[in-house]
């Protein structure tokens, strides 16, 4: 018994040491940047989202609302509010669900986490999140040309915590407050994986969520639903994940069907979309998420066939 232990510590020690190696630099400098752009930027890119006049540029305007969404900092309750307003303005409502969907799936601080995942994986994330967020625009234009999608009645106005007249200081309370909602996570993770790592049979999670298994593809767009609470916690997971067997696509799928439908960001959904839009919107994600898998999967076969 005492030897299970022992070994189990050891084990648990060497690749808590390889995840931590791995990961933490990019945690740290998505935390910092992801600070630095709500607290010295922010205003700026929402302003944009006001000011550029999307309708103008027709379906290259979708574009530009997606790469803002991407650029926002702020949590899908503070998004929320700020939706409202840009409505208020006149903003259109399908550059608003291209914005919003870009929003959820991905900030500065997940985009600078998700490098750890290596080159070909972060490719294949951005990428997947941006048609996402533009097929979101596309289809609130073409299905809901003359009707609301939004309900924005139910949703007051979000509270600012970056008012601090010492910029340096709201800066600090920024770092201090990101790392308070994201470290837990992102600590569980690292544990997770090692324990994934030690205790999982390699060739068992091959075979199930491998290169060319459409059934691994569907399996991690649904287990997205349930398992993903925050994105610095899930990086450390899907790179245990990855190294056990698990495809690109399954790994696509995961990366979006989760971020959609996490919790907070779900609940928070529900309340300005109504209980039919809410249906739509789990369906556009659940059959955008499994088939963005299964074409990543058969695409890289194709690639890797003819090399």
């Amino acid at each position: 018994m005492y030897d299970f232990i022992e070994r189990e510590i050891i084990y648990l020690w060497y690749y808590l040491d390889i995840l931590c190696r791995q990961i933490v630099p990019f945690y740290i400098i998505g935390t910092l940047l992801g600070s630095a752009i709500s607290v010295f930027v922010k205003d700026k890119i929402h302003a944009l989202l006001v000011r550029s006049k999307l309708k103008k540029f027709g379906f290259l305007g979708y574009i530009p609302a997606a790469l803002l969404g991407f650029a926002s900092p702020i949590c899908m309750y503070g998004t929320i509010p700020l939706v409202v307003a840009f409505y208020q303005k006149g903003v259109r409502q399908d550059f608003l669900a291209c914005f919003m969907v870009a929003s959820i799936l991905l900030n500065p601080q997940l985009i600078a986490y998700s490098a750890a995942l290596g080159p070909l994986v972060f490719f294949l994330r951005i990428l997947t999140c941006f048609l996402m967020a533009l097929s979101a625009g596309l289809l609130i234009r073409f299905c809901f040309k003359n009707k609301e999608f939004f309900i924005f009645t139910s949703f007051g106005v979000g509270h600012n915590h970056d008012t601090d007249p010492n910029l340096f200081i709201r800066y600090l309370k920024n770092v201090g407050r990101n790392l308070k909602a994201t470290l837990p996570y992102f600590a569980a993770g690292i544990l997770l994986a090692a324990l994934f790592t030690i205790h999982v049979p390699q060739d068992a999670f091959s075979e199930l969520f491998g290169k060319n298994n459409g059934i691994g593809v569907l399996l991690s767009a649904t287990l997205g639903v349930p398992l993903y609470l925050c994105g610095g916690g899930t990086v450390p997971i899907l790179i245990s994940c990855l190294s056990s067997g698990m495809s690109c696509g399954a790994a696509v799928a995961f990366m979006l069907s989760g971020p959609a439908t996490k919790l907070t960001n779900i609940t928070a959904l529900k309340s300005i979309l109504g209980l039919k839009h809410f249906i739509y919107y789990i369906a556009f994600v659940m059959i955008f998420a499994a088939v963005s898998g299964l074409l990543t999967d058969a695409c890289l076969f194709i690639v890797n066939s003819g090399a």
